[in-house]
């Protein structure tokens, strides 16, 4: 090669690689801007149910996150987000429910299908209809700015039992939430995700949620607990077994990432501390080794703050969750988790 086609070889392999770098670049950038149910979308685990009071779940979601009514008057107001993609005006909540309480009456689906959660009707466990939260209960700073989570006191619930596109049957699905974890009781049972559709108990293997808490009677962890668990309906998860998983480690942080996931006789049990790191995996694996839950018989119904046939003696608090179809990757939980690292809950 002579000295000038040299040259131009490395002019272009220059520009190439600076090429390159600009376009990782560009696409760090985008995925700061990205907001969890783009990241699920890009993993190719789309949600399917979007849930937060604090923040919007899509970056470019700007419609409303949640509705609250006034005691004073029964008036109801949305809240929506101080921008694009942003945290919750907790300011226009603030305004509304000033010198009066308020209680939150819908949290607003933010992907589209209408999976919006409102006071939950009675059950098999527990007549109703629930109590709703009290709108103010639970303070918190997201992005920097004022917002509310979800302050479930025992009796409090909420749920949709006509969902779209919720996961039925053994079809796969994951799920996330932000709690508190320093919230938390022994009653059955405080769940965010896929439950029964007529609110009562119809048999194992019928609902796969969240659950946090310590509650004992089917399951636990290490340690004196909180657990993150799995809700599979007529038993609490920690793993294969039915009752001790000592992988499943006591959690406690104050802001609190759980995960569940699960697909034809596959499930897994993630967590980590919302404000910081990563998650970690405590249990991934088969279905539990009892009779009735592979395969799963899941029916689509979503719950928050109760079991799935309304037993309501839990306590818990709610930031946000998701729920996606399919099962989604570990290292697509990890870039959520980093985001939700990235929003500085405290």
């Amino acid at each position: 090669m002579r000295k000038s086609e040299r040259l131009v070889a490395a002019t272009a392999a220059t520009c190439l690689a600076l090429a390159g770098v600009g376009i990782v670049g560009a696409q760090e950038a985008a995925a700061a801007g990205s907001g969890p149910c783009d990241i699920y979308a890009a993993g190719g685990t789309p949600c399917v149910a979007a849930h937060s009071t604090t923040r919007a779940l899509y970056s470019a979601y700007h419609g409303s996150l949640y509705q609250v009514r006034r005691g004073s008057d029964g008036h109801t107001a949305n809240i929506g987000v101080l921008s694009t993609g942003g945290p919750a005006n907790a300011a226009a909540q603030d305004s509304f429910c000033a010198n009066t309480s308020c209680v939150i009456t819908v949290i607003y689906d933010q992907s589209g299908r209408g999976n919006n959660l409102t006071q939950a009707p009675g059950g098999g466990a527990a007549g109703g209809p629930d109590n709703l939260a009290n709108a103010t209960a639970a303070p918190t700073t997201v992005q920097g700015h004022k917002a509310y989570g979800v302050f479930v006191a025992p009796g409090t619930g909420y749920r949709n039992d006509h969902t779209s596109g919720i996961a039925t049957g053994d079809g796969a699905e994951g799920e996330y939430a932000i709690f508190d974890g320093t919230h938390f009781n022994s009653g059955c049972c405080f769940d965010y995700g896929n439950a029964e559709t007529s609110n009562n108990d119809t048999g194992n293997g019928h609902m796969e949620a969240i659950y946090f808490g310590n509650n004992k009677i089917w399951g636990s962890g290490s340690g004196n607990g909180p657990w993150i668990m799995a809700d599979l309906e007529n038993g609490l998860f920690s793993g294969v077994n039915q009752h001790v998983n000592t992988n499943d480690p006591s959690v406690s942080h104050r802001y609190l990432t759980a995960v569940v996931k699960g697909g034809p006789n596959k499930w897994a049990i993630r967590g980590g501390n919302a404000q910081s790191g990563g998650v970690s995996t405590f249990y991934s694996g088969k279905r539990p080794n009892v009779s009735g839950y592979n395969p799963m018989h899941k029916e689509g119904a979503i719950i928050l703050g109760i079991g799935g046939d309304n037993s309501k003696a839990s306590a818990g608090t709610f930031y946000e969750g998701v729920m996606t179809a399919g099962y989604p990757s570990d290292s697509t939980e990890n870039s959520v988790q980093a985001n939700i690292v990235a929003a500085a809950y405290h």
